[in-house]
């Protein structure tokens, strides 16, 4: 008997994983995705003297990607699994609304 019979999740490629498929729906992608594109906007923005750059464009075009792909994740009926969702929605939303002021917080002032 082959040893990849007793262990079929080890079997497969890395890149079968449906972290890979953008088709697919992954609630860890898109919470990546965001946590990611937030650490990312401290870094271009300069943080405590924050400098007008549209780079921070890119991070935020990827935060609504996640946001949508974490969107993606609901399901119709409420439970657990559901709410929890819903309070990484509202995080994604707070890790937006945080790198659109980033981008335009200087262009104000």
């Amino acid at each position: 008997m082959p040893a990849t019979s007793l262990l079929p999740h080890i079997s497969r490629p890395f890149v079968s994983q449906p972290f890979f498929h953008l088709r697919r729906r992954s609630l860890f992608r898109g919470t990546l995705l965001v946590l990611a594109s937030f650490v990312a906007s401290f870094a271009i923005s300069g943080f405590p003297n924050n400098r007008p750059t549209m780079l921070l464009a890119l991070p935020a075009l990827a935060t609504m990607y996640g946001t949508f792909d974490t969107i993606r994740c609901m399901q119709t009926r409420w439970s657990f699994y559901h709410g929890g969702v819903l309070l990484l929605v509202f995080m994604d939303m707070m890790a937006l609304c945080l790198i659109l002021s980033f981008l335009l917080f200087p262009y104000i002032l």
